[in-house]
């Protein structure tokens, strides 16, 4: 019998929570528009806010996309591939985005915080 080790590679899951105790996430759909792909993939990162015309509480069948706008209904808490079009994600509602883990260039606007008032709050610290 051969022995030996198996050398797995993959990609760490980003931790996007300033408090990972004290936070809610739902299920939801996430769409690929407007979505561009990088390296043949079309990944949207963790803490992207998501969102849209149609509240996804209220209909299960709403799709979200990119909305870092007004429209934004929660966050991203995990990476979500698209590439194959709709794809299942993880909607953080509630809770504390430290903004010091988000991937790079990726900022969420004035207009989606306003929108997460009171839901999703963004705590970044200046190092």
């Amino acid at each position: 019998m051969k022995m030996g080790s198996v050398v797995t590679k993959g990609k760490n899951t980003k931790q996007i929570l300033a408090n990972a105790t004290l936070f809610q996430s739902f299920g939801g759909q996430i769409g690929d528009t407007g979505v561009a792909a990088s390296n043949g993939r079309k990944i949207i990162p963790a803490g992207t806010p998501v969102g849209g015309d149609n509240n996804f509480y209220a209909d299960e069948q709403a799709v979200l996309v990119v909305s870092n706008d007004e429209k934004a209904q929660g966050v991203l808490l995990h990476d979500v591939d698209v590439s194959d079009g709709t794809a299942n994600g993880t909607v953080l509602v509630f809770g504390f985005v430290n903004e010091n883990r988000l991937e790079d260039g990726l900022t969420v606007s004035a207009a989606a915080k306003a929108a997460l008032d009171g839901k999703v709050t963004f705590v970044k610290r200046n190092l």
